[in-house]
């Protein structure tokens, strides 16, 4: 009889930035990290496709409460693209539709980028998640239906060229959310009069992170769960950008069970009816600990998110002074 072992799952709090290698899904990158930290909980703050590599946000325990923000967050890439060449899937993994000699200078390309700078109208890729009557447009593109794909707008902040060799256009793109490089690369390579499609792709930068910060899988895989939980950021590493408003030790308590804290003269101009971020020692004496996010509004702080008692760092009893601890003090004394 074979003995199988369980993963022990515990509580683990924290981001790890990592440099996902291609060939893998997000989840497959995520639940390989997630078995070495026997992390209970885990989540990722935008999904790169498994043609890509890159930063990859990594979320544990509480910091997967703060997720949606890094998924809703402005990105930057490196994509190369492949002129001359359409795909049925814009991208390297599709079968060939076309191909056109390539006779593009750097003018043109020059002339043809702002087009795609700004908020513009982008149709996805038929091969793409989004749904459809509740199935997803490859599933339709697999079984040769034919299916027409909204155009949707996007917000594409700056295209700058990195270079041009052997038909090869590698471009850094920052962006909003929702935009398909694939699509871009497809436009392009239309706008060009030679069509292209995307040949590799990687992220370099997140919602103020940059793959500079990440770590490889392979380190993952070779530290010790206790080394490896040591290079986890803090959860509140995802709230940076967000107000922070601190509480003395009986607001803490009163926050943390769903209460509304009467806030001094209104607040500061930051507090008025925006989101914060919210500390507070979890005891009298005890140093301030990230309590959850709240908003501030008619001089009234309200809970919005709130970390659970798993997710907040374990309270020390109160030291205890014996009668003997006392002589033995004075004696030495």
């Amino acid at each position: 009889m074979m003995n199988s072992t369980k993963t022990p799952w515990e509580a683990v709090n924290g981001v790890l930035l990592l440099d996902k290698p291609r060939g893998l899904t997000s989840q497959q990158a995520l639940a390989a990290v997630r078995r070495r930290l026997r992390a209970a909980k885990a989540g990722h703050g935008g999904t790169l496709d498994p043609l890509a590599d890159g930063l990859l946000i990594l979320c544990f325990g509480a910091a997967t409460k703060f997720a949606q923000r890094h998924l809703d967050a402005d990105k930057r890439y490196t994509a190369v693209l492949q002129l001359g060449v359409r795909t049925s899937t814009d991208d390297a993994e599709g079968e060939v539709l076309s191909r056109q000699a390539v006779d593009v200078s750097p003018a043109q390309i020059a002339a043809v980028l702002p087009r795609f700078v700004g908020t513009v109208m982008q149709t996805p890729p038929v091969y793409s998640a989004l749904k459809r009557d509740g199935k997803p447009l490859y599933a339709y593109a697999r079984a040769g239906q034919p299916i027409d794909v909204a155009a949707r707008m996007v917000q594409i902040h700056a295209i700058d060229v990195v270079g041009l060799q052997d038909g090869r256009l590698t471009l850094d793109v920052f962006c909003g959310k929702g935009t398909y490089i694939r699509a871009l690369a497809r436009d392009i390579g239309d706008a060009l009069g030679c069509g292209a499609h995307l040949a590799a792709l990687t992220r370099t930068a997140s919602a103020g992170f940059t793959l500079q910060q990440a770590i490889s899988l392979e380190t993952v895989q070779s530290l010790e769960c206790d080394a490896l939980r040591q290079r986890l950021l803090p959860p509140d590493a995802l709230l940076q950008t967000v107000p922070r408003w601190d509480l003395d030790a009986a607001q803490a308590q009163r926050f943390l069970h769903g209460g509304r804290i009467p806030v001094a003269n209104g607040g500061s101009a930051a507090c008025l009816g925006g989101e914060l971020r919210v500390y507070g020692p979890l005891a009298a004496g005890h140093t301030a600990q990230l309590l959850g996010l709240g908003v501030c509004d008619a001089g009234v702080l309200a809970p919005r998110r709130l970390l659970s008692a798993d997710e907040l760092p374990a309270v020390p009893p109160p030291a205890a002074h014996s009668r003997i601890d006392s002589f033995h003090q004075d004696a030495t004394s």
